[in-house]
């Protein structure tokens, strides 16, 4: 390229992502970004057409969950673009590194009925951490870059570029020392924080004394990339770990400090939390969930909370100690500031370290028989129990919303430190597994990819089959057949009493047949003897998705992922699950 160059505003764009060195993007065109597309085209850039928009932000932010890159997607004005809105929660809320292009439409005739316009840019900032609309040509380069920077910085997010038809189809003659990026924002977190000295001081006070400490990890803790200084920091310190569904893989499920999943569902992190002498949280907003509904965590038991967003801060638990950072820097702090006194630390608490590993055992000892369970239809418990048996250590298990989510953040074990479980729990919307196996699939560099989606979810998406195999991916996709939208219709269980459900049946569907028909792989599994083979199966098939369809049972009584089977009182307008 010449030191100025005449280039459309969409060639431009192109040279940007080139600059930020972009993965792979999911869009579907339409006439206002046709130029980005035949410069996409013609710089040999990565781009792959989705059936759905919604499914196209849901593989971006699939695929920045499994990098840490920032994940790249682009629609067209109008239903294009607001088919983007769940997706976009989805990564606002998980903190997902995302740039999202929009077309829009033509300056001079906006607001004439021009086909397909609408208030785009206004339904889509509640969902998106900035809305940049490009307003000069000559400023795209600026703007790209800042999107990249806003995305990757603080609590990493999706930011929109919205990008008008005559923006993108203008001239303008564009400098090459324009078209650069910095390094630093091609992936999250591109900047870090320490927290403050007072903060660390503080925060060491109450884990220096504390007899029963216990670490509560949250998605953030994978945002940060810190999980194998959490896990090192733990065994030091001997503090066991407890994790939410997207702060899985904070420590290594198999490890002796591992708590397992807290909050809603739980193995023994609940125990242990009402009997803590002092609780780190780290990187988890403390939801709903994770604290079943706002009860679980004891008001007078000291909190350290440390967060790189500091709205988090009192917003459901009012910590004792603060520690605003990066969470990575803020673990290597905390560490550092306890290194000297660590033996001791350990020795003090090598009942306690004992005690968990016990309880863990214990729990194990109690489930054995749900998981390993030969009850026809197929128990959930028995599926994710063959899962944890055939999952390499490196590895992705990919969890639509619902129960797949539920019973993976449950039962799965990771055998790493590191992201292994990929749950959708920024909105928990259904309809992720499929396109989460896309996305998760091209940033795995060739490690097994296993979603996991309801026969709902998958009835949502199931024409990104198509996208899949165009693609030659060949990740395995276990569909959970339930004839029903489960969790709705166990919740009318619990609610009604039997019979009581309404409009949460489906017809009984061979999903198998469906795949095949779609040109994948397909195997129908109603025997839970058949589900390691059908898994392997798919672990060894290299050209093409393979879809497992297992015919799991059809009592709601047993849909809920309890693998004691409790069951609990319900009063008039609980939530029961």
């Amino acid at each position: 390229m010449s030191h100025n160059e005449q280039m459309t505003g969409g060639e431009a764009l192109a040279r940007m992502l080139a600059a930020h060195n972009v993965g792979p993007m999911f869009g579907m065109g339409g006439f206002q970004l046709l130029p980005f597309y035949d410069a996409v085209r013609r710089l040999g850039l990565t781009h792959h057409l989705i059936n759905d928009e919604r499914c196209g932000i849901f593989a971006a932010d699939a695929y920045a969950k499994v990098t840490g890159r920032v994940g790249v997607c682009d629609a067209t004005l109008g239903p294009g673009a607001t088919n983007l809105v769940t997706g976009m929660v989805e990564a606002l809320n998980a903190g997902s590194p995302l740039v999202v292009i929009v077309g829009d439409s033509h300056r001079e005739h906006a607001w004439k009925n021009m086909t397909q316009e609408c208030r785009q840019v206004d339904i889509l900032a509640p969902a998106a951490k900035a809305v940049i609309r490009v307003e000069a040509i000559q400023r795209l380069p600026e703007l790209t870059r800042r999107a990249f920077a806003l995305a990757t910085s603080g609590r990493p997010g999706p930011v929109v570029l919205d990008v008008p038809e005559d923006i993108a189809h203008g001239v303008h003659p564009f400098a090459e020392h324009a078209l650069s990026a910095d390094p630093r924002t091609t992936s999250a977190p591109s900047l870090r924080i320490r927290p403050s000295g007072d903060s660390v001081a503080r925060a060491t006070e109450h884990l220096a004394v504390a007899k029963r400490p216990l670490i509560l990890a949250g998605g953030g803790v994978h945002l940060s990339g810190a999980a194998k200084a959490l896990q090192s920091f733990a065994e030091a310190q001997s503090i066991p770990v407890a994790h939410t569904m997207t702060g899985k893989g904070a420590i290594a499920c198999t490890h002796p400090l591992s708590a397992g999943l807290f909050g809603r569902y739980d193995r023994i992190a609940n125990g242990l939390i009402a009997e803590a002498d002092c609780l780190l949280v780290i990187g988890c907003k403390l939801g709903e969930i994770a604290t079943k509904r706002y009860t679980l965590i004891p008001p007078e038991t000291p909190l350290v909370h440390l967060d790189i967003h500091a709205d988090e801060f009192a917003r459901v638990v009012t910590p004792t100690v603060s520690m605003w950072a990066d969470a990575r820097e803020g673990i290597l702090d905390l560490h550092a500031a306890l290194d000297e006194r660590a033996g001791r630390l350990r020795r003090e608490r090598a009942a306690y370290v004992e005690d968990v590993a016990a309880r863990m055992a214990a729990w194990r000892e109690q489930v054995e028989a749900r998981l390993t369970s030969d009850e026809v239809p197929i128990s959930m418990a028995r599926l994710m129990h063959e899962l944890n048996n055939l999952m390499p250590a490196k590895s992705w298990l990919v969890a639509d919303g619902g129960f797949a989510a539920h019973w993976g953040g449950l039962l799965y074990d990771t055998k790493r430190p590191g992201r292994g479980f990929v749950p959708d729990r920024g909105l928990a919307s259904i309809g992720y597994g499929l396109p989460g196996a896309i996305g998760a699939s091209l940033g795995a560099k060739g490690a097994p990819v296993v979603a996991i989606t309801g026969d709902g979810g998958f009835n949502m998406t199931l024409g990104e089959l198509e996208t899949a195999r165009r693609l030659g991916l060949a990740f395995t996709l276990v569909v959970v057949n339930n004839a029903a939208s489960g969790y709705v219709k166990a919740l009318q269980h619990l609610m009604y009493g039997r019979g009581g459900y309404q409009s949460s049946d489906l017809e009984e569907v061979d999903y198998a047949r469906v795949a095949e028909a779609l040109g994948c792989k397909g195997i129908r599994v109603e025997k839970p003897e058949r589900l390691a083979e059908a898994l392997e199966s798919g672990f060894e098939r290299r050209d093409k998705p393979t879809v497992v369809d297992v015919v799991v049972t059809r009592d709601p009584a047993k849909m809920l992922p309890g693998v004691d089977s409790r069951t609990a009182k319900v009063e008039k307008g609980d939530r029961v699950a």
